[in-house]
């Protein structure tokens, strides 16, 4: 039997949801490889709690940051930061979930 002392999914706030929809919209545009799952999952949680599992989120950041290393030189450099941006809310929202809870007793 095993079991996951992690998170499967998380909620997002709905402006980071959106945004990353958004983002991942042109990373689809742009056939990033890997952007059709997440930008299918944050469009249906756009519109509802925003409630993604941890593995969509992940690799919506890397769809994101592929985005952002393809476009950088063609961009507007708010753009680039706004894309990169997203992408680290969302791998820094992953690794919260996979960080182990802090107890308060020594080890």
């Amino acid at each position: 039997m095993t079991s996951s002392s992690f998170q499967r999914t998380l909620t997002l706030p709905a402006t980071l949801c959106e945004q990353a929809a958004q983002h991942l919209e042109q990373a689809a545009r742009r056939t990033v490889d890997g952007a059709g799952i997440p930008l299918k999952a944050f469009r249906a949680a756009a519109d509802g709690d925003c409630t993604l599992p941890v593995s969509v989120v992940e690799q919506a950041a890397g769809c994101l940051l592929v985005l952002a290393t393809e476009t950088a030189q063609t961009v507007r450099p708010s753009v680039l930061r706004t894309t990169v941006g997203v992408a680290l809310c969302l791998r820094d929202a992953v690794q919260a979930v996979h960080r182990p809870a802090l107890t308060t007793r020594f080890w």
